[in-house]
């Protein structure tokens, strides 16, 4: 079952990537008292995440500070190293936003976004959404329903909710 608006997200321990390296941080610690963003995707180096869906967020990251969100966060179903290196070469480390790394797709699972797709490769992996969570709460969730599309979970679409 797929996570809903007003519900609470389950803690995860997830690996914070950045320019230096990564370490094991609990989703909780992120989320307490604060309003974030959050956004998941199939994968790095994916067409439609590289192209789409990371520069929507790097795009609108002011706007969402300015709306009082502390942080923008993406989260990926890869290994820490892959999603360090995309984090780099998409400038989301330099735009501030967040990369935690679902190594073992836990937190995807228990959100209930997983989905496998095995004609392209991809096992285990996070549908595309985007939402906003107060303290831990969802405040809206977006969703999109076909593959390989970016339009519902935009930067620019979840900030209409903010």
């Amino acid at each position: 079952m797929t996570i809903a608006t007003g519900e609470t997200l389950p803690d995860a321990e997830l690996i914070r990537v950045n320019a230096e390296g990564h370490e094991a941080v609990t989703l909780s610690s992120l989320l307490s008292g604060r309003r974030v963003a959050i956004f998941g995707l199939p994968g790095a180096y994916t067409p439609t995440c590289t192209a789409s869906h990371v520069p929507s967020f790097i795009r609108t990251k002011d706007a969402f500070l300015e709306k009082g969100v502390k942080a923008i966060i993406c989260i990926a179903v890869n290994d820490p190293f892959v999603l360090r290196h995309w984090g780099e070469e998409t400038g989301a480390f330099e735009a501030g936003i967040v990369m935690l790394a679902d190594a073992d797709g836990s937190f995807t699972r228990a959100i209930g976004t997983d989905f496998d797709a095995p004609a392209v490769g991809l096992y285990g992996r996070s549908a595309r959404y985007a939402m906003l969570a107060d303290d831990g709460e969802v405040r809206a969730f977006n969703v999109e329903e076909e593959r390989g599309v970016c339009e519902l979970t935009t930067g620019e679409s979840l900030l209409q909710n903010a």
